[in-house]
Formats: structure tokens, sequence, C-alpha cells
């Protein structure tokens, strides 16, 4: 199982929708949160090749995009296997 990070920021209605859903497919996750660690945000855009909204997720290094992201590949249901392989 890959190493699920989560970047997100303090009152970020997608940050929290997007953590909600991690929680509810039960794989554990770290949660990197910018507003506490400012100076790792630098390093989120370059893990996202440039994307710079929050969230922004990762399954080992694959970069799975954001919260709208992981919702529509859920919907498509191909989240659980990202998360399960990476």
């Amino acid at each position: 199982m890959p190493q699920i990070d989560i970047y997100t920021r303090q009152f970020c209605g997608y940050s929290t929708r997007a953590v909600r859903l991690l929680k509810s497919k039960g794989v554990a996750f770290t949660e990197i949160d910018i507003t506490e660690e400012p100076h790792r945000r630098k390093e989120m855009i370059q893990r996202a090749n440039g994307a710079s909204t929050y969230p922004q997720i990762f399954a080992g290094e694959k970069h799975l995009g954001g919260s709208d992201d992981i919702h529509a590949l859920d919907r498509q249901g191909k989240l659980d296997a990202l998360l399960k392989d990476g």
C-alpha cells in the first residue's frame, strides 16, 4: 500500500471534503497542514507539477489531484485501486 499524503489548509472546505473521503475509505494517510507548516508549500507545488490549490493528494509518487479529482475518481470506481496500489 502506498504512502498517502494530503496537503491541506485550515478553513478550506475542499480540504475538509477530501480528508472526509479518505477517512471514509479507511486508509492511513499523512495530512500536511500548510497553515502550520508554510515552508512545505513549495514541496507541494513541486510534487504536484505546479498545482498550487488545496488540497493536493498523492498515493506514493502518483499525484491524484485535488478534492474534485479524487471525488471524480471515486464516482468512476477508480479511487480504491489507486489508494491501494498507487
